[in-house]
């Protein structure tokens, strides 16, 4: 069947007319979405810090030894080490359970200190602006254990969970750095397992490095005991990390990683997020500096009185992630390119 001229020019000027409308919608799907990466970088750029916020007010620059009542200034992570393990405890409102978090981590690390007199430590606990008794309870272990191994830092404000460690791992002495959560739920003598880990990837702590205390191992049982709803909040963080930062790591949030000196160094200086996705920051930097990183299970078990509250953090942590990819993407974050220079 064929068809006449008359009817071959409708079917070609519908054809055409089809053509250009397509062109049109292709067009102005186009166009949405520059001028929606123009609003957004718009956005970014009059809303981000370009630097990190590693200043501190006065006080903060100082710990109190009740020895003697006086008050020394806290040394620098870009100074020499002076001791071998440093251990950093962000803690807010933590009045109940840093008391036996602490018990637990002193007999350790004392009885450690016996067998091995070679294994110097300290305790940095940072106050992040609690408004409890947690810095009551924090200098009783400071006044029975000596400022030499326990020290308490004072937030003169609340900062975050990120902003804490930062700052205290910047104030550390220690030739490996490892930050350990305020509720003691992951077991201290895990730190072995870690150190071990270290030992494979940074022979000395010269060696930029991180391991990374895992729970993934965890996982199954996890799954199992949480709500349907918490566990595709928990998918979909986790395939947002990979998607837009992190790779190859199965848990970015165990708050149990170790550092050597340099490593905490150039991360804690060049770290942005304050709250509870600096994490994934922290591993995003470390990977764009080719640092080796290891992951090592460890013993983990969840304590009541957490301050995540589920769905509102969770929200607020995938809108960092998409903010961290954007930030540094659009050159608004920079890692810099050389370690800090010593104070």
């Amino acid at each position: 069947m064929s068809l006449s001229p008359e009817s071959l020019e409708r079917v070609y000027t519908a054809a055409n007319e089809l053509g250009e409308m397509l062109g049109l919608i292709l067009l102005s799907f186009t166009g949405l979405i520059a001028w929606s990466f123009l609003l957004l970088y718009i956005f970014l750029w009059l809303t981000t810090e370009r630097k990190p916020n590693v200043g501190r007010a006065e006080s903060e620059k100082f710990y109190l030894d009740p020895a003697t009542s006086e008050k020394h200034l806290f040394p620098s992570v870009n100074d020499d080490p002076t001791v071998y393990m440093s251990l950093v405890v962000p803690a807010y409102k933590e009045e109940e359970r840093l008391p036996k978090m602490m018990d637990e981590t002193m007999e350790y690390l004392e009885k450690r200190q016996k067998q091995q007199p070679s294994f110097t430590y300290e305790v940095i606990i940072v106050n992040d602006g609690s408004t409890d008794r947690t810095s009551e309870e924090a200098l009783k272990y400071v006044t029975k254990y000596g400022a030499d191994k326990v020290r308490l830092l004072e937030f003169t404000k609340n900062r975050g969970k990120g902003g804490a460690i930062r700052i205290g791992c910047l104030s550390a002495r220690g030739e490996r750095i490892l930050m350990v959560d305020a509720d003691g739920a992951t077991e201290i003598t895990d730190i072995e397992n870690l150190e071990k880990a270290m030992d494979g990837i940074a022979k000395d702590y010269s060696v930029p490095a991180v391991v990374v205390g895992s729970r993934a191992h965890l996982q199954e049982e996890a799954v199992a005991e949480r709500s349907f709803f918490r566990n595709i909040l928990m998918y979909g963080f986790h395939l947002l990390v990979y998607v837009l930062c992190v790779r190859g790591i199965k848990d970015t949030q165990c708050g149990f990683k170790l550092f050597t000196r340099p490593a905490a160094a150039r991360l804690f200086n060049a770290l942005h997020i304050d709250r509870w996705a600096f994490d994934v920051e922290l591993l995003y930097i470390a990977q764009q500096l080719k640092m080796p990183i290891d992951e090592v299970a460890v013993n983990w078990q969840e304590i009541e009185g957490s301050k995540l509250v589920p769905f509102w953090s969770w929200l607020q942590m995938g809108r960092d992630l998409l903010f961290i990819r954007m930030r540094y993407t659009f050159g608004l974050w920079k890692i810099p390119a050389t370690k800090p220079k010593k104070e």
